[in-house]
């Protein structure tokens, strides 16, 4: 009950400060990860925030790949652009090759209603305008029931649990932060499908700091750089 009602209040305090939208990450031009699986570093995710007056387009790049004795045994790579006017989301594009199979999303809004609607290998089809994308540096997502895959369209409908405060040290830093649970609402998915992921934001700013999930290996992103 008591990490129920921590939740709830990390939540609204986080509501007050989302109002801003995007905004809030303003003072953010580059963010960079390292990407490990089983302490063994494999890749990176990268951000790029451009900004033209009030809007927003961050572009960004997966890459990693898993090999054994000098084997590549799994190759990943994705590219997307997420963008935003005025604060507000407008669309969303990736390209994924996924060990040598391909995926896509392709995100719009519908003038009219303002829903989203996705053309993606998983889903074709109109949601809710509340759902958002599931890129993680927006700590906006820890507010939503469902959020929609980067890589393929899949509607994710998830529960998040506030975990509790936590100091974590990458590298030569150490950070206050907000540790939170994302898992899937859906009991009827297989393993594969379910999420169970930890995100850690830093307390004050918001900025994604670290993921952890187990997946076929312990996975781990740590933020590497800031700019």
């Amino acid at each position: 009950m008591k990490k129920y009602l921590l939740s709830i209040a990390l939540i609204l305090l986080l509501s007050l400060e989302i109002n801003a939208h995007v905004g809030h990450y303003a003072k953010f031009n580059y963010l960079e990860y390292e990407l490990f699986r089983n302490n063994k570093l494999i890749g990176y995710h990268k951000y790029d925030f451009q900004r033209k007056g009030e809007n927003l387009v961050i572009n960004n790049e997966v890459s990693f790949k898993i090999t054994k004795l000098g084997i590549d045994l799994y190759n990943y790579y994705a590219k997307g652009v997420e963008k935003y006017n005025n604060g507000i989301f407008s669309g969303f594009n990736s390209k994924t090759n996924q060990n040598k199979k391909e995926k896509y999303v392709n995100i719009t809004v519908d003038p009219n209603d303002k829903n989203l609607i996705i053309d993606g290998s998983s889903f074709q089809g109109s949601v809710d305008k509340d759902m958002i994308i599931g890129t993680w540096w927006n700590h906006e997502i820890v507010q939503k029931k469902a959020q929609i895959s980067a890589v393929s369209g899949r509607i994710i409908e998830q529960k998040v649990e506030f975990i509790g405060k936590e100091e974590i040290i990458i590298g030569d830093k150490t950070y206050k932060t907000l540790r939170f649970n994302f898992s899937s609402s859906d009991p009827s998915l297989s393993k594969d499908k379910k999420l169970n992921t930890d995100i850690w934001y830093e307390e004050g700013t918001y900025l994604w700091v670290k993921a952890a999930f187990d997946k076929t290996g312990y996975w781990e992103y740590r933020l590497k750089k800031v700019k």
